[in-house]
């Protein structure tokens, strides 16, 4: 019985200790002064710069509410913007603690890349995006075209399987980047550009006559977006997946930038948990008690972020749609704090 014990506590210390030497992003993140996010190279509503190097949109917004929940600093970050080729590899050897990039949670990635999906931002599928000149209404009547596409996404497979599935032919015309392939789509170098819905609405912004392209209707893929963190690192892990369900979880409470002191001052239990007046929830994530206020402060609410960005309150004016909360029709749902 005793070396059983003895055994056990053993194996119980040799855990923890594999824990504590895995549990350093944080330690490097702090110590840097600086959280480095991997982003994209420029899609309205996810992750654009501005003339002056100013990042906005929704992928910037979850990194910078991990570096309030933090620093207490939603400006503390460094945002490397990266192609899709580059952006598991940035993520691999270090150069980034985070990839905030409009990226596809799938199972081949979450089991052959290094790294964990830390929730879902962003509720996508895959479109195509045609000239109101072809006087195309449906993708189904794509057979024989050429089509632009960004290599090292889920896009190209997604393209052959439905092409495939509805015995059609077609031509790939692929390109390094997505800039690359807008331009090339613009130019007349194919018939047909595709990419997931909010990326088309998002480029179709940059063309010239925006007004001249149509999306089109069919949704041909689930195409789940979010960000990723190494594997081997549990406590980081936790602390940019309960940045992302706090804001999610605000929502749900109501909690907004405006009234989030006042809303602080609560006595009821669930929103005592939530701002750290009972419990020590912030420092189970290696945070302070305040984290969700400093989250809200900085960037908002779920809701607050996505109409600012890509909904209602943006040029790309996308309804929320399956994004709303699930009390609201949607699917977006966040496991409790407490």
């Amino acid at each position: 019985m005793k070396r059983v014990s003895l055994v056990f506590t053993l194996a119980l210390a040799a855990g923890m200790t594999a824990q504590a030497a895995s549990a350093q992003t944080l330690k490097t993140v702090k110590d840097r002064g600086l959280l480095s996010c991997g982003v994209g190279q420029g899609l309205p509503g996810f992750s654009s710069p501005d003339d002056k190097g100013n990042w906005t949109g929704l992928d910037v917004d979850v990194c910078r509410a991990v570096a309030a929940a933090v620093f207490n600093d939603p400006s503390k970050v460094k945002f490397v913007p990266l192609s899709a080729k580059d952006r598991f590899t940035a993520l691999q050897s270090g150069e980034i603690d985070v990839l905030s990039r409009n990226t596809t949670w799938t199972l081949s990635r979450d089991t052959s890349l290094g790294a964990n999906f830390t929730g879902v931002t962003y509720y996508d599928g895959q479109g195509f995006m045609v000239k109101k000149s072809l006087k195309v209404n449906s993708a189904l009547e794509l057979n024989s075209a050429s089509v632009c596409v960004q290599i090292g996404t889920t896009t190209e497979q997604n393209l052959a399987d439905y092409f495939k599935g509805n015995n059609m032919k077609y031509e790939v015309i692929a390109f390094g980047t997505n800039d690359e392939a807008v331009k090339a789509y613009e130019s007349g170098r194919c018939d047909v550009f595709t990419t997931d819905v909010s990326g088309l609405y998002a480029d179709r912004l940059k063309l010239a006559n925006s007004a001249d392209h149509v999306v089109l209707p069919e949704v041909i893929s689930k195409e789940p977006l979010g960000p990723m963190v190494r594997h081997g690192d549990d406590q980081w892990f936790d602390i940019v997946k309960w940045t992302l369900y706090a804001m999610i979880t605000a929502e749900e409470l109501g909690i907004t930038q405006k009234n989030v002191d006042e809303m602080a001052k609560s006595t009821k239990p669930e929103m005592k948990r939530v701002f750290g007046t009972d419990g020590n929830l912030g420092e189970q994530l290696g945070l302070t008690k305040d984290w969700v206020a400093r989250i809200v402060k900085a960037v908002g609410n779920y809701g607050e972020t996505f109409d600012r960005n890509v909904g209602a309150g943006s040029k790309l004016g996308i309804a929320r749609g399956i994004n709303a909360l699930w009390s609201k029709g949607g699917i977006q749902y966040a496991p409790p704090i407490r």
